[in-house]
């Protein structure tokens, strides 16, 4: 039933992981998920007996037992439970038993995850970081200001295209690019924002294609393939230490997005849609909500860049 599962054939194996990453978007997931599968199915393999539910169950205590956080314990199931979607899809498992395998819980966390983000000023001093007087410093503060101000995540940075900047009900919007899960999504954008997106594609010389791009030595733009999502998260990293935060990441720039909207009295459906959250489609049929692009919930917050 579950030869493929036991690894009987490494090629086998190899035909699972390929299917799972070929189903995915994001190249950081994508390198997570063929991790986690890898070093499972070789688990699987010292084992010595088919896939059953008491077996995973055990697999998922041993990772516990190991130290790894909740979160990466659950991101390995994830992976699995795709695993077990295409195994049955590729015919090398029952789909009921794929799902009743697929159904073995998640860890749950533990009290509440705060996590972190920047105060107002702190936000201004981040924007400061990158040197405004050259390109890569335009194409820099650029890229945070998109990060904090729009709660973009970074996968959503590097692949922005200069034709989802576009002028909707007398604004600018970032118009259905592609977020989380496939999904379309669109964005305000505040006029000073607009301005420094301007400011970087006028001095790159840019009018179409990704918008953000390698700037070589000498300020030389480099050709028309996106960044990576490496380069957004090493970015985030260098100005955060400069300003006292070496830990700060992408994603607690979302964070405190969503903080100085709050705090800025925006409305939390509002500063949902702005997020992208998934949950959205749930808010919006039991509020019959849509998102406001004319007085956008992000206009509100107003940061001083701090040179």
């Amino acid at each position: 039933m579950s030869d493929a599962l036991t690894l009987a054939s490494p090629a086998a194996a190899e035909l699972l992981i390929t299917s799972v990453v070929a189903t995915l978007t994001s190249e950081k997931t994508k390198a997570a998920y063929a991790a986690a599968l890898t070093e499972f199915l070789a688990w699987m393999a010292e084992q010595n007996e088919p896939l059953s539910k008491p077996l995973l169950e055990t697999w998922r205590a041993g990772l516990a037992a190991r130290g790894l956080a909740v979160s990466s314990i659950n991101q390995r199931l994830s992976a699995v439970r795709l695993l077990l979607r295409q195994a049955a899809e590729l015919g090398a498992l029952p789909a009921d038993e794929a799902a009743r395998l697929a159904s073995v819980e998640n860890l749950k966390e533990q009290g509440q995850r705060l996590g972190k983000w920047l105060t107002e000023k702190e936000a201004g001093r981040l924007l400061g970081v990158p040197d405004a007087k050259t390109k890569i410093g335009l194409r820099d503060r650029a890229i945070l200001a998109l990060l904090v101000v729009c709660a973009l995540r970074r996968d959503e940075v590097v692949r922005l295209e200069v034709s989802h900047l576009q002028l909707r009900d007398e604004r600018w919007v970032l118009l259905d690019f592609l977020g989380k899960g496939r999904k379309r999504r669109t964005v305000a954008v505040p006029h000073w924002v607009k301005r420094m997106l301007d400011a970087w594609l006028d001095a790159a010389r840019i009018a179409e294609g990704p918008i953000f791009r390698t700037v070589r030595k000498g300020g030389k733009i480099g050709p028309a393939r996106q960044l990576s999502e490496d380069a957004i998260y090493t970015l985030v990293r260098k100005c955060g230490a400069a300003i006292g935060h070496p830990d700060l990441a992408p994603h607690d720039l979302r964070r405190t997005c969503a903080k100085l909207c709050r705090k800025a009295g925006g409305e939390l459906e509002q500063i949902q849609f702005l997020l992208g959250h998934a949950s959205i489609q749930t808010t919006e049929r039991y509020l019959g909500s849509q998102q406001d692009l004319v007085q956008a919930v992000n206009d509100r917050v107003r940061i001083r860049v701090i040179d």
